[in-house]
């Protein structure tokens, strides 16, 4: 008995004949999957797609309509979705390409704690400072004081407040020397914290 023409095929599985879509799927399932793996170089990949696309043509044949050749429709098919993955992949392969690039070098946990140690370390030497040095740091670094607001609210001179600010960053500094640069990056921290 001969087979039937695919066009024939396919209309035959439109009306839900599942010994048509057998037929079809017989026909081209292998040379599909070796076209596909042609594109994809995953052979995996490929007859997941080749599947796909066969469940897609079973569950969507009512709705579906070929105009031309069954057989051009299911490479072209193929083709698209391997396009898709290829592409779906490159965008993968980049991002993953960016991630090494920027975030390449090692990374040690203690780095994140950097700031918290630092901010207590400060704090602990900022409350080491004699009482008045102490006041005016607070009342310039922790409420955001010019030096003049400072010496009106403390009865003071506007110099007393410079050199008294200078002592306490001279023994900040003295107490924070293994921190060398994170320093100043510190006291910047700590200021937006305690605001």
């Amino acid at each position: 008995m001969k087979t039937p023409d695919e066009n024939t095929l396919f209309n035959q599985l439109k009306q839900g004949d599942e010994k048509a879509f057998e037929l079809l799927f017989n026909t081209y399932y292998s040379s599909l999957c070796l076209f596909a793996q042609h594109y994809l170089n995953d052979q995996e990949k490929a007859e997941e797609i080749v599947q796909e696309l066969f469940v897609n043509l079973w569950s969507k044949r009512k709705k579906l309509n070929i105009d031309n050749s069954v057989k051009n429709y299911l490479f072209r098919s193929v083709r698209n979705q391997c396009l898709n993955q290829i592409q779906h992949r490159k965008i993968k392969d980049k991002h993953a390409q960016f991630v090494k690039e920027n975030f390449s070098q090692e990374v040690h946990e203690s780095d994140y704690f950097l700031e918290v140690g630092l901010s207590e370390k400060i704090e602990a030497s900022i409350e080491s400072l004699p009482e008045k040095r102490k006041q005016i740091f607070k009342l310039s670094r922790e409420q955001g004081l010019k030096y003049k607001e400072i010496a009106q609210q403390l009865g003071v001179s506007v110099k007393t407040v410079e050199t008294q600010m200078g002592l306490a960053l001279k023994q900040l500094r003295e107490k924070l020397k293994d921190y060398k640069d994170y320093f100043i990056i510190g006291l910047h921290l700590l200021k937006k914290k305690l605001h």
